[in-house]
C-alpha cells in the first residue's frame, strides 16, 4: 500500500520527523530559509499532509493544486498564513501548536518590556564602544518596572503567563480583550479596562492579540497618542498589528519613551527600516518561542497531529 506523503516545510526537530517515517514518506526542505514559492506549489501537489511554518502561506493558490492534501499541521499559535476558511470549504483539517509555546513567549514578551524600559541594548553598545568614562547619576537612566502599571492587550494563554510575571514585580495589572477572564483576574488580580483606559493609565503596554481582520492595525496614531509619554510598547503578536509609520512618529517625536518588537509588518525586517535606525527600538528577529524546549515540543505537536489524522483518528489541536 503506497504511502502518504508528508511535506515538513523546514528543519525540526528528529523526533518529530521520527514520528512521522513510521507511517508516511517524508520530505523535509533541510534549507536554513524559507521555501521558494515555486517550489512549495509544486511540492504540495504531491502532499497528503504539510507540516508548515508561518513563513509558508497556504492560500487558494496552494490548495487548488494540492489535490491530494488532506491536512495542514502549523508549527505556530497563529495561523494568519493559512485561509482556514478555504481548508475548511475543502475538507482539508488545520492545526496549531497551543500551549507549548506559551511560557517560553512569555518570558520573551517581559524580557522585551525589560530591555526596553531599562536601555539594556543601549548601555550594552555604550560598553562595548567605549564610551563608558566615567560614572553620572543620569547615565543611560531608564523606567522603573517594579510596582508600576502594566497593560495587556489580549489575554489569551500567553497574555495570561505575562501576567503571572507581572505580579512577581509587584505591578498592577490592566488588560483588554473581546472578553473577561474571570480565572485570570482571580489569579493576578488583573482588572478589564476599555483599550483608551488602558493606554492612558498604564506604564507598560504588552501587544499579543492574534492577527484578523479587527485587529490588523489596532495600534495606530490615535492609539499611541493616548499612551504616557514614559510608557514602553512591546509588540509579541504578528506585525500587522501595529501601524509602524506611526510607532516610529511617536518614538521619534517622544509621545512615548521605548519600544520592543520582536514582529513586523515585513519580515526578515530591513536593517534600513526606520524603526530600527531610533536608539529607542529593542528589536529582535520573531524569536518568541525560540527555546529549544518549546520549538521541539511544537515540532512534536505539530507532527502527532498529522500522524493521528494519517492513523484515522482526530487531530489533538484542531482549529
Amino acid at each position: 500500500m503506497k504511502k502518504p506523503k508528508v511535506l515538513i516545510t523546514r528543519k525540526i526537530a528528529s523526533e518529530a520527523v521520527d514520528l512521522l517515517q513510521q507511517t508516511a514518506e517524508v520530505e523535509v526542505w533541510e534549507e536554513d530559509r524559507p521555501m521558494p514559492r515555486d517550489v512549495f506549489l509544486a511540492k504540495a501537489e504531491e502532499a497528503t499532509a504539510i507540516l508548515s511554518m508561518l513563513t509558508e502561506k497556504v492560500d487558494e493558490e496552494v490548495l487548488a493544486r494540492a489535490k491530494q492534501l488532506r491536512m495542514v499541521a502549523n508549527m505556530a499559535v497563529g495561523y494568519d498564513n493559512i485561509d482556514v476558511s478555504a481548508c475548511k470549504k475543502r475538507g482539508i483539517i488545520v492545526t496549531n501548536t497551543p500551549d507549548v509555546l506559551t511560557e517560553a513567549t512569555a518570558d520573551l514578551a517581559f524580557a522585551l518590556l525589560l530591555a526596553a524600559a531599562r536601555r539594556i541594548p543601549e548601555a550594552n553598545r555604550f560598553v562595548l564602544e567605549g564610551k563608558w568614562t566615567s560614572w553620572s547619576p543620569t547615565l543611560l537612566a531608564g523606567q522603573s518596572v517594579y510596582q508600576t502599571t502594566l497593560g495587556i492587550i489580549g489575554m489569551g494563554r500567553i497574555g495570561e503567563a505575562v501576567a503571572m510575571r507581572a505580579k512577581g514585580f509587584a505591578m498592577n495589572i490592566l488588560y483588554h480583550n473581546r472578553s473577561r477572564k474571570q480565572e485570570a483576574e482571580e489569579q493576578t488580580g488583573a482588572v478589564w479596562v476599555e483599550l483608551d483606559t488602558l493606554l492612558r493609565e498604564s506604564d507598560h503596554v504588552v501587544l499579543l492579540t492574534p492577527l484578523t481582520a479587527e485587529t490588523r492595525l489596532l495600534m495606530g496614531e490615535r492609539e499611541f497618542a493616548r499612551m504616557k509619554q514614559t510608557s514602553v510598547f512591546v509588540n509579541v503578536s504578528r506585525g500587522g498589528t501595529v501601524d509602524e509609520q506611526a510607532l516610529y512618529r511617536a518614538l521619534a517625536e517622544k509621545q512615548i519613551w521605548a519600544a520592543g518588537l520582536d514582529v513586523f509588518q515585513e519580515e526578515p525586517v530591513s536593517p534600513n527600516h526606520p524603526l530600527l535606525q531610533l536608539p529607542n527600538v529593542v528589536a529582535l528577529p520573531h524569536i518568541g518561542s525560540a527555546t529549544i524546549q518549546a520549538r521541539t515540543e511544537m515540532a512534536r505537536l505539530a507532527a502527532a497531529n498529522i500522524a493521528s489524522v494519517l492513523a484515522g483518528g482526530e487531530p489533538l489541536t484542531a482549529l
